[in-house]
């Protein structure tokens, strides 16, 4: 091989070794992805942690928005998720934005349930609104994880 053969294949190799990297971090990142859903309820009613109506989300009622989301942390001594699965937490979002009687709807395993759990109460909402006033909604949000 010629010495600008030999540079091209050494290129072409820390581009291949660099892609895997980020796609390797990227996957590390990237352990979940959501979809809020309607929970499924009466059309108007309070929950337990608040003293508001609790509306689920239909018609004539504006979906909160997400605004501050915080990813779910494997325990501390671990280097990753190494369960796939997707988690359901159900909710409400008040109407000052902020995820009340978060809890686990279906389960993949305790610890990751519970990351998933700790996770959701940091995150912040714009509320719902219905008359463009700010209401609190119920909902379920779908976590996914995935073997890293």
């Amino acid at each position: 091989m010629n010495p600008k053969t030999n540079a091209q294949a050494a290129i072409r190799a820390a581009r291949c070794a660099e892609i895997k990297r980020r796609l390797f971090l990227t996957s590390a990142l990237a352990l979940f992805a959501i979809a809020i859903v309607p929970a499924h309820a009466q059309d108007h009613d309070s929950d337990e942690d608040t003293d508001e109506p609790v509306f689920d989300l239909g018609q004539g009622i504006t979906p909160p928005k997400l605004i501050h989301q915080v990813s779910p942390k494997p325990d501390s001594g671990a280097q990753g998720f190494r369960i796939s699965g997707v988690v359901l937490i159900g909710l409400t979002v008040s109407s000052h934005g902020l995820p009340v009687n978060v809890h686990v709807v279906r389960s993949v395993d305790k610890d990751i349930d519970q990351s998933a759990v700790d996770a959701v109460r940091e995150w912040r909402f714009e509320p719902a609104r219905k008359d463009d006033k700010p209401v609190a909604v119920r909902l379920t949000v779908e976590i996914r994880f995935h073997d890293v």
